[in-house]
């Protein structure tokens, strides 16, 4: 289980992509399912997108899927538009 000081990381980081991508017109919520770490369910029209925040190498990332083409740095300054393409 991840130590709980860098679940809140997590946490914080996913806020901030939430409030960025609904000032783009998009729905987003943090979901803090039990004795996991935290993930963004953002609305796409087939269901749900569900992004969570890593961090490797001592940098913080956005991931949505398995491929590189499926992350981008959390602190980036397009990171909300490449999940808001990613939710089309």
């Amino acid at each position: 289980m991840k130590r709980p000081e860098r679940r809140e990381e997590e946490y914080i980081h996913l806020v901030r992509l939430a409030w960025d991508l609904n000032v783009r017109g998009l729905s987003a919520a943090v979901d803090l399912p039990g004795g996991g770490g935290p993930v963004l369910l953002v609305a796409k029209g087939s269901g749900l997108l569900r992004v969570t925040a890593l961090a490797q190498d001592g940098q913080w990332f956005f991931t949505w899927g398995r491929g590189r083409a499926q992350r981008v740095r959390a602190l980036a300054d397009d990171a909300a538009d490449r999940v808001r393409q990613a939710a089309r």
